[in-house]
């Protein structure tokens, strides 16, 4: 199946979750270790325009992905973000919530992270590498 990340074709290897209505991938650009995306499978650029079923459905499976996430990447603690609209720094348009995982002073002032995610100029990682990720976590959520 094909999927897009807004304009953009995601490829397979970067999926590690999918359920009726929505995927996850790994980070192109990850603010710290295992932040990951969760999108509805239809490309809905708003939160306003998404139905109640994909909403369930988004947050229901960010609640799965991000037990797993803290764990694999040894967090204590999560932080879910959006991004709803241009103002609000969001820079594909589709719907997704990042999921980050924490750990004690990962930045020095807490909320720095809110800054970081909106960085453009983060270093990129190889495909390879992002397909090596999800390869990690795909078996997590193979039932």
């Amino acid at each position: 199946m094909t999927q897009y990340f807004g304009q953009y074709l995601i490829r397979q290897s970067e999926i590690f979750f999918t359920s009726e209505l929505s995927f996850a991938l790994v980070n192109l650009k990850p603010v710290l270790p295992g932040h990951v995306l969760v999108c509805p499978k239809r490309v809905v650029p708003r939160f306003k325009d998404l139905t109640k079923d994909e909403i369930t459905d988004l947050w229901v499976s960010a609640q799965k992905i991000s037990s797993i996430i803290e764990t694999h990447f040894k967090g204590d603690s999560l932080t879910y973000a959006i991004q709803d609209g241009k103002s609000a720094g969001q820079t594909v348009e589709h719907v997704h919530i990042h999921i980050i995982p924490r750990r004690p002073k990962d930045f020095e002032e807490n909320d720095q992270i809110y800054t970081e995610i909106e960085k453009a100029d983060r270093k990129p990682r190889t495909y390879e590498e992002m397909a090596a990720e999800a390869a990690e976590l795909r078996p997590y959520f193979s039932n």
